[in-house]
């Protein structure tokens, strides 16, 4: 059971480190992206506090038997009370209201564990159990009264979640909708998984009867589920639109290949730092950066003649304007860098033209130069008989 509640802390932990990584790196986090990964570092060392590698290590540092019992439900309390100051700061309001609230959950649930502390200290909890102690200790006075407690505070905040996911489930739309209908799974496999099946046990041993394995053997791995469920319905909707924008720049950057291909040797930029590392919007910064300047070093070559004769043929192949100039840029780029590849001189009136890539923002002038440059060359191959055409 350790290693389960290890892997779900894990995971949580890597949750919150997404949070923090995916946000500008001049910006500070704001109070909601604190909150959710505060919230979400609590259950991580909840699951730690848990398990019972780390009870019976906690119990023998202490020499208290037990002691790990009331730090583990301290910290599920703490947990609760973050849930709810996550709640509040997503529902948002005047910046006094959101401190009002939040210093009332705070002082609630201070109490809880406050309470927690003090029943444990006045039970008579000698025999260490690091699995079973809730149904163990379900009719020991004060420990029955401290178990009750830590599992209604951890009700209360669940149950609070699922009635914000359900309301704002209806309200939003697209990754946002997704994420809270992944919370609102996570927080159910809790409430159901996890604290429904202790309630169980612990009444059954109350009746008298032995249902043991439902809090022993059900409810941890529930738990472990409802809490990744629960992180995932956080970190998608931050994670999956970087994660879109890492794939489309990895694709800019494969189909900038032709063009880069072609005039890196006219770049005079600063070779990038190793790329096996780098983030693929990263990658193609320095790719378009350098593309840029090799255009830029092979402006003195440009020849506006080789421009017009393109741009005319393409109009008289039935090219749209738009098209036809990108082609037209396409050739007069190719003769340039062949011309200064082959060191000859550049133009004697240099062109005042200027590329269509250089005009417009962002990557898509670029892509739209590279992709009329590999037409090009493949025409001209063809037209070579370099290139093999199978008829269709």
């Amino acid at each position: 059971m350790s290693l389960v509640v290890y892997l779900a802390a894990g995971v949580s932990a890597l949750a919150c480190a997404v949070l923090l990584r995916n946000r500008p790196h001049t910006a500070a986090p704001s109070p909601l992206t604190v909150s959710t990964c505060a919230a979400i570092t609590l259950g991580a060392v909840v699951f730690v506090c848990s398990a019972p590698l780390t009870l019976s290590a906690v119990n023998d540092l202490t020499g208290i038997p037990n002691f790990g019992a009331p730090l583990t439900y301290g910290m599920l309390s703490a947990y609760s009370c973050s849930l709810l100051i996550l709640l509040i700061h997503w529902r948002g309001g005047s910046p006094e209201r959101i401190r009002s609230l939040v210093l009332r959950a705070v002082a609630a649930y201070g109490a809880l564990i406050l309470a927690i502390v003090v029943l444990f200290t006045l039970a008579d909890a000698h025999v260490e159990r690091l699995r079973d102690l809730d149904t163990y200790y379900a009719n020991t006075p004060y420990m029955r009264e401290m178990i009750v407690l830590y599992l209604l505070g951890h009700s209360a905040a669940m149950l609070a979640m699922c009635v914000v996911c359900v309301k704002w489930g209806r309200e939003v739309t697209g990754l946002l909708r997704t994420g809270l209908w992944l919370i609102l799974a996570g927080a159910l496999l809790d409430v159901g998984g996890f604290q429904l099946t202790k309630y169980t046990a612990v009444v059954a041993r109350w009746s008298g009867h032995d249902l043991d394995a439902l809090s022993t053997t059900v409810a941890p791995p529930m738990a472990s589920l409802g809490a990744l469920v629960f992180s995932a319905g956080f970190v998608l909707p931050r994670l999956l639109p970087a994660a879109q924008v890492h794939w489309h720049s990895l694709d800019d950057h494969r189909r900038l290949a032709p063009l880069w291909a072609g005039v890196r040797f006219a770049s005079t930029a600063p070779k990038p730092p190793s790329t096996w590392w780098q983030l693929p919007q990263a990658r193609l910064r320095w790719r378009e950066v350098s593309i840029h300047d090799a255009l830029l070093a092979l402006a003195p070559y440009f020849d506006d003649r080789v421009r017009e004769q393109a741009l005319d043929a393409a109009l008289r192949a039935g090219h749209a304007p738009h098209g036809a100039r990108v082609a037209a840029e396409a050739a007069m780029v190719a003769d340039a860098a062949r011309r200064a590849a082959g060191r000859e001189q550049p133009q004697a009136t240099p062109s005042t033209y200027r590329l269509y890539a250089t005009e417009v923002s962002g990557t898509g002038g670029l892509v739209e130069l590279a992709q009329a440059l590999t037409r090009s060359t493949h025409a001209g191959a063809v037209r070579e008989g370099t290139v093999n055409v199978t008829p269709g």
